[in-house]
């Protein structure tokens, strides 16, 4: 393992700057072989403060000259190191110059000033500016920025940066200026320029105070058709976001920009968001309904990121969630809103229970609010995001609407222009609310999935009903105990009648969640009884409603409880909840089948189930195809890890046996749905079509995966597809159940029909990488030499080689350990070319200890990596934290 390893930061060693500054002044002379940067800062030493040296942090970079209040600075004066300029002694108050020059052509981590294309731009969160100047590139200095931008007119007709745009003119017959002014002080990681050849699409919004602002996104010429849906969706983000917020955007202009070579999905910067193309780009052609869907609530998102993260910001890193999680809740919210708030509330609990629960049982297990870290690119995790939306969503159940609205009107009056912390946001909450929130504060301080235990007991002569709860957390590392949470349990009762009315009490509320009312019990200690009076016969529980909590819960409900919830609960995410118990009952019964080599057979009642779902057209086809689909493989296996260890091969036998078996049993009513489902009008990406298209397409799945004859079918469908989603639908059934011929076929028609647009190639390498056959790993392999793929976009990657080690475990799990070695082998030269990207793509080998077999292997594809002498702080921190021997507590 390397020898000089990176330190470790602690939040608790937080201190405040020494020095702020008012006001930067940027300007940049951009050239084809580099980058020449002069930053003028305005500083001033806190009245706290006694030294007069100046750190300035700094990376790659070459300093041409320093100078303080216009007076160039002599060797002695100063000192640079390969990650800061020091400056030996500095006034109170002065004006540093610095003049440094970079190679945005030869950054390959895309961070800080880079090159995608024939585009200069940025990306500057975390820790990206100080690649381009040095700079107290930390959160809590907020400054006004003013930016100079000079290039060659004909090659970079457009620059943008922060703000308003104050003045443009040319410079001489080839180049020109603009200048930019942000009157919003902001920290660096906000910092943002593009220059390029780019057009653009203009709308205008008008304000709930009449001001009129001007919207533009800018792209490469050729994508001009594919900003609409884009602009529709800011639009409709700024509407909702005055109607339920009351914030209104404050500035002139809104410019968004979409880039080919991105690290993440978007960028909140100010008045200038920079986007990965993939994540703004659309129309029916190239791209399917999960991705307008995608489209829309990124687009929101990085918009409502203007208060929750930009007017007001985070103090310290530590504290991401505090904007991360609090946006992804507000994005959550206006995504239920435009389309079926169920389906987005099963999505989301979805992607908790199968990636972010297994984060938290494994040894990158952090909380909300982490305590330390050796690189803050790693802490962009589900947990910080997805569970800090959750955190907050408690926060709005165990407060209402109207209560935390106030709180959110005080927490953005209160801090604005200012860099703050979590302890801030719930304290406003608490201000408002006039709840104490002391207890719950757990939720940010202390790692791990909770678990709820629950146990009832009906009293017939009574007629009195008791729930009793009990709570733990299992330990993580660094935290063995841990006091209790405060879990908002919301629940009913189904009775023979349906749901029953539930009274309020001291001990149960009634709490809107989502767009409905439900009983909510507040669960904060580690064993509490709930009694309910005048319950006529003993009813089923319906817990969790509305996926209240990030929590696992452990109820034993018979298989005939399941089948009444799903087929009578008035709440749509407990229905596709015990769906989802349901199939994995009869699928973890037929492992037990195969296993001990029993014939195979399924449950009557799954099937029956299945039959009463496909002939309701009542309900609402986005969740009936939610809950058709059965557990992912990778779900299943992290149920699996914690009874001793998934086997991955008898998982994937059994679940597509399952699938085979219940297609062939409903096979009549799959063809009948699937027949009337079809939409004979032009394409929207509303809710009701998007809801058909993804029912008629389950159905299309089950039935080529029962019956190689519907085959044809779903060539037919390919053929004559008018949108990206009926044919990757098609294509994806295709490729996973058609003989060689076939399959090669129609991959090949696909490519060279749209070889032409880079979005759709990432789609048919995702395809690929997901076929679970036995040429999985040759595959891979072959279409990373593929003249499409290029290891320095990280879209390819994530397509290819992140599909592959996340969407196929049957292949990424070999026996062979060969899955894992070419993930290794993709990581370590990633970590010379693209750490972030490289530290990302790792974490499915961070999961060794939860898979039967295959441990030792990947342990040791893990210290292989350890061993590299020049791993990035970025991959050494997952690996040296994968391998420590002290892991996370398993329950059974």
């Amino acid at each position: 393992m390397r020898d000089d390893n990176p330190g470790t930061i602690h939040l608790e060693d937080y201190r405040p700057p020494a020095y702020q500054i008012s006001r930067t002044d940027l300007h940049f002379e951009l050239s084809e072989d580099c980058a020449v940067v002069t930053s003028t800062l305005q500083l001033q030493r806190e009245e706290d403060q006694s030294k007069d040296s100046l750190q300035l942090q700094g990376e790659q970079l070459e300093l041409l000259s320093v100078k303080v209040d216009g007076r160039e600075l002599t060797g002695e004066e100063y000192r640079v190191d390969d990650d800061a300029l020091l400056i030996h002694t500095v006034p109170v108050r002065c004006a540093i110059e610095c003049r440094t020059r970079i190679r945005p052509q030869e950054n390959t981590a895309l961070s800080g000033l880079y090159r995608s294309g024939g585009l200069f731009c940025t990306q500057c969160e975390a820790e990206g500016f100080r690649r381009i100047t040095y700079y107290l590139d930390r959160p809590d200095v907020m400054s006004v920025f003013t930016v100079t931008v000079d290039a060659e007119q004909r090659r970079y007709p457009v620059l943008l940066s922060n703000g308003n745009l104050k003045e443009t003119f040319v410079l001489d017959e080839s180049r020109h200026r603009a200048i930019w002014h942000d009157p919003h002080p902001k920290p660096a990681y906000l910092f943002a320029l593009v220059a390029g050849d780019l057009a653009y699409v203009e709308d205008h919004f008008r304000t709930a105070s009449h001001r009129d602002i001007r919207l533009r996104i800018y792209v490469e010429e050729k994508d001009l058709d594919k900003c609409g849906h884009a602009m529709e969706s800011l639009k409709r983000a700024m509407r909702w976001d005055e109607e339920v917020y009351g914030r209104e955007y404050d500035l002139d202009i809104f410019n968004i920009v979409a880039v080919d070579d991105f690290n993440m999905g978007a960028m909140e910067n100010k008045g200038l968001n920079i986007f990965n193309a993939s994540c703004v780009l659309c129309n029916p052609e190239v791209t399917t309904d999960a991705g307008f869907q995608r489209v829309e609530s990124i687009v929101a998102h990085e918009y409502f990121h203007n208060w929750s993260g930009n007017r007001v910001t985070c103090r310290d890193w530590f504290q991401l969630s505090l904007k991360e999680g609090f946006t992804v809740f507000r994005d959550g919210q206006f995504s239920s809103d435009m389309g079926s708030p169920t389906v987005k509330r099963i999505e989301d609990a979805n992607l908790l229970r199968t990636a972010q629960f297994a984060e938290d049982a494994g040894p990158m297990a952090h909380p909300v609010r982490p305590e330390s870290c050796i690189e803050i690119n790693n802490f962009y995790t589900l947990t910080v995001y997805e569970k800090g939306a959750e955190v907050v969503r408690m926060i709005h159940t165990l407060l209402g609407a109207e209560s935390f609205r106030r709180g959110s009107d005080l927490y953005f009056e209160r801090h604005d222009g200012q860099a703050v912390t979590c302890e801030d946001f719930v304290r406003a909450m608490e201000d408002a609310s006039g709840v104490d929130l002391t207890q719950f504060r757990n939720w940010y301080s202390q790692a791990g999935t909770p678990e709820l235990d629950i146990n009832d007991e009906y009293d017939a002569s009574a007629r009195r009903y008791t729930l009793t709860v009990e709570q733990s957390c299992p330990p993580t590392p660094g935290q063995s105990e841990k006091p209790p949470f405060v879990i908002p349990l919301a629940m009913g009762l189904l009775g023979r009648e349906g749901n029953l009315a539930l009274p309020s009490s001291e001990r149960i509320r009634q709490t809107e969640i989502g767009n409905k009312t439900h009983a909510v019990l507040t669960v904060d200690r580690l064993r509490q009884s709930f009694i309910f009076e005048g319950i006529p016969d003993r009813p089923v529980p319906s817990l969790l409603r509305g996926f209240s909590a990030p929590v696992r819960l452990r109820y034993h409900y018979s298989r005939d409880d399941l089948c009444a919830l799903m087929r009578g609960d008035s709440d749509g995410f407990v229905r596709w909840d015990a769906a989802q118990s349901l199939a994995i009952e009869v699928l973890t019964e037929m492992g037990q089948q195969v296993v001990s080599g029993e014939s195979v057979d399924i449950d009557a009642r799954l099937t029956s189930a299945w039959v009463d779902l496909l002939n309701d057209d009542s309900l609402d086809a986005a969740m009936v195809a939610e809950m058709l689909r059965l557990p992912s493989e990778e779900y299943l296996a992290e149920l699996a890890s914690r009874r001793g260890g998934a086997d991955v091969d008898l998982i994937h036998q059994v679940r597509d046996a399952l699938c085979l078996q219940l297609g062939r049993s409903v096979q009549g009513d799959l063809l009948s749905r699937y027949g009337d489902l079809a939409i004979d009008r032009p394409y929207k990406p509303d809710a009701q079509q998007i809801a058909r298209r993804s029912l008629r397409n389950t159905c299309l799945s089950y039935l080529v995966s029962s019956d190689a004859a519907f085959l044809d079918l779903a060539t037919e469908q390919y053929r004559a597809a008018s949108n990206m989603t009926d044919r990757i639908s098609a294509l994806r059934a295709i490729a996973f159940h058609g003989e060689d011929d076939l399959r090669d076929g129609i991959l090949e028609n696909f490519y060279q029909n749209w070889r032409h647009e880079v979005l759709v190639v990432n789609q048919w390498l995702q395809v690929q990488a997901a076929i679970p056959d036995d040429q999985a790993l040759s595959r891979v392999e072959a279409l990373m030499s593929h003249a499409e793929f290029d290891l320095h976009n990280p879209n390819n990657v994530r397509a290819l080689v992140g599909t592959f080690a996340n969407q196929n475990p049957v292949n990424f799990h070999r026996s062979d350990g060969a899955g894992y070695r070419l993930l290794g082998s993709v990581v370590t030269e990633l970590n010379r070319i693209n750490p972030q990207i490289a530290s990302r793509l790792l974490l499915p080998l961070t999961r060794w200890r939860n898979y039967r077999g295959r441990k030792d292997m990947m342990r040791a594809e893990l210290e292989r990596l350890a061993a590299q002498p020049d791993l990035s702080p970025d991959v050494f921190e997952i690996v040296s934290k994968s391998l420590r021997e002290s892991a996370p507590a398993r329950m059974n």
